[in-house]
């Protein structure tokens, strides 16, 4: 998908490819118990009868549809390149950061987990191309650090929300984030579960 095809407006006409590929998703997710058979019914309807990319981008924007299988734990790559049309695209668990990662996507979000990822370079050049109100998450820790200076964010605003008493920690891994997001750039740490909440603990 070219850089063209990420800047067209949300009523652009959708292929037929477009139409199928939103169908094997919906289908996935109802494998995983994530939709009824009467909701897949309703969307996979909606799919086919679909005119436009942006019709079809609502239809799975409540469902998590990662885009790349995580690398294996033996590799590290220089550049990874993930390019998806819908669905959502995240790196979570233990993942080896490369040194540049060039991710575009037409209709979904992007979420980024760095609280176990493992990084041997200590840099991450980030380039996104983000579209149609898609939003780009950052899951942070004390010193890992997100520079937005290269970032556009066209609808949406970008948000930082880690604490303040961490800014001085040492840093091990400096995420610099360029290209252009059509909906929110979120950097913050773990959300704390119930228990930890309800004891008063960092989700840390």
């Amino acid at each position: 998908m070219s850089d063209e095809d990420q800047n067209q407006p949300v009523d652009m006409k959708a292929s037929h490819s477009d139409r199928d590929q939103v169908v094997d998703i919906l289908r996935d997710a109802s494998a995983d118990g994530r939709l009824t058979g009467e909701e897949l019914d309703e969307r996979v309807g909606a799919a086919l009868s679909a005119r436009t990319v942006g019709e079809l981008a609502d239809l799975t924007r409540d469902l998590p549809v990662p885009a790349v299988e995580t690398l294996p734990a033996t590799t590290t790559a220089d550049v990874v390149v993930a390019d998806q049309r819908f669905g959502t695209l995240q790196r979570v668990g233990v993942w080896h950061v490369p040194r540049r990662f060039e991710i575009k996507m037409v209709g979904g979000d992007v979420r980024l987990d760095f609280t176990e990822a493992v990084s041997e370079h200590g840099e991450l050049e980030l380039h996104v191309e983000v579209g149609f109100g898609g939003d780009l998450v950052l899951i942070t820790k004390p010193g890992v650090s997100v520079e937005t200076e290269g970032v556009k964010v066209r609808m949406g605003d970008i948000k930082i929300r880690t604490p303040r008493s961490d800014a001085n920690a040492p840093v091990t891994l400096r995420v610099k984030v360029s290209g252009r997001v059509s909906g929110d750039v979120i950097v913050r740490y773990p959300r704390r579960t119930l228990g930890q909440w309800v004891r008063g603990e960092s989700s840390l």
